[in-house]
């Protein structure tokens, strides 16, 4: 059986939990929590498998929540689902490899796809548990998705659609074929995320896809410029000419 924590600090909310988790009879509800020091102290008990976390509760919010069992070295964080009325901190969600983020109110199917690849994760893990649970589901310790908040929406754009990113300022804007979205993020940190076999820094301030790449050209005044296979062209410094070298050796 995979056990399961309920947190939510309104009795509906876990009460739908309850009547949703019924479709998934291989789950067992261990205990709910209505606040965030009741739901730590219940994890820290049962030692759960799966935590339906909402993010604001009285006392603190489902990060502090997160903080303090991984403050207090538990030996294996259960996985945790969000669930909140608020878009604001799916980002946070995110970046703390939450395995997904339901935004109230959600849908059957949203909540569907949350609890599978929930249980695939958890299940994955029990059978090998010397395994480390992958941040993606290829196994890739590098992100398939770059999550962020645009003109009122949350997006989760795949990597493989981004064409470059360049720096503006203290944001870097993405590029895919059709649109460009603007994200606060260092180019240092965005470039981390990202599998250099796939994607390459080219300049201090740019970005890009191999896949886009069409051809290096040398430029009219002794520079190197990328050039997409949309037409953009993309300047190359000589401090990362070298990357495009050992890349083309390959």
């Amino acid at each position: 059986m995979i056990q399961a924590v309920l947190a939510d600090d309104e009795v509906l909310a876990r009460q739908k939990l309850r009547q949703l988790l019924r479709e998934f009879p291989e789950i067992d509800v261990v205990g709910e929590g209505a606040s965030a020091a009741e739901t730590i102290e219940l994890v820290r008990a049962t030692k759960p498998d799966l935590l339906f976390l909402d993010v604001r509760m009285p006392d603190m919010d489902g990060f502090d929540v997160v903080g303090q069992l991984s403050a207090a070295g538990a030996p294996t964080m259960p996985c945790i689902i969000f669930t909140t009325a608020y878009d604001r901190y799916a980002l946070r969600a995110f970046e703390i490899h939450a395995v997904d983020y339901l935004l109230k109110p959600f849908t059957l199917e949203r909540f569907r796809s949350a609890t599978q690849r929930a249980l695939d994760q958890i299940k994955a893990v029990k059978q090998n548990p010397n395994a480390t649970v992958p941040k993606n589901p290829n196994g890739s310790p590098y992100t398939t998705r770059i999550v962020f908040k645009s003109k009122g929406r949350i997006l989760f754009l795949p990597v493989s659609e981004i064409c470059w990113i360049g720096a503006e300022e203290n944001y870097v804007r993405i590029c895919t074929q059709t649109e460009s979205h603007l994200l606060r993020e260092t180019m240092t940190r965005i470039e981390e995320k990202l599998d250099p076999n796939v994607f390459l820094r080219v300049h201090r301030s740019s970005i890009v896809n191999l896949k886009y790449v069409k051809e290096v050209r040398p430029e009219v005044d002794g520079e190197y410029g990328v050039h997409l296979v949309n037409g953009q062209k993309i300047p190359m410094s000589r401090t990362y000419r070298s990357r495009i070298k050992n890349w083309l050796e390959r």
